[in-house]
């Protein structure tokens, strides 16, 4: 049996509704958020209608556990996003959206909160994730006397062109 979030929902119904969707949803189960993403969100969808489209405001808080790709060690990311968007059935819609609202495709009328939070993390998550300044990252040393040794090594060329004034 799917999950309740998974599960596709008539946007024009909810919107002329004014349904409100609470959820929560681990990370690591949505499709299209890269592997290794654990942590989960909750929040809420509240359905309307804006000029005529059908509109989700979409509340997410949670965090995800990323591994920092500096140190290798987990890494939490603070999850807390409103947003807004129309959700269009086809491209042609568009052209319609206020611009205030970011346009989400709902092919035939329909999106499952798993596909609208999906949207939202890939634009919230760190492409490449790494500690921040100040945060304790536990880069190996190794790396450190890697980059020192690479500055005292010897460079074969480096007195050619004084060699080659002569």
């Amino acid at each position: 049996m799917s999950e309740p979030w998974s599960r596709p929902l008539e946007v024009d119904r909810l919107a002329d509704g004014g349904a409100e969707v609470d959820f929560a949803l681990p990370l690591a189960e949505l499709p299209g958020v890269a592997a290794g993403v654990a942590g989960s969100v909750a929040g809420r969808a509240r359905f309307t209608r804006t000029q005529g489209l059908p509109v989700a405001e979409l509340t997410v808080r949670g965090a995800a556990t990323l591994e920092c790709q500096r140190c290798m060690q987990p890494m939490s990311v603070p999850i807390e996003r409103l947003v807004k968007v129309a959700l269009v059935a086809s491209e042609a819609d568009v052209a319609r959206v206020p611009a205030e609202l970011e346009p989400v495709l709902a092919p035939g009328g329909r999106i499952s909160i798993g596909e609208l939070v999906t949207e939202e993390l890939l634009l919230t998550l760190p492409i490449v994730a790494l500690h921040g300044e100040g945060e304790p990252c536990a880069a190996s040393p190794t790396e450190t006397a890697a980059g020192e040794q690479a500055q005292d090594m010897h460079k074969p060329f480096a007195r050619l062109a004084d060699l080659l004034k002569r």
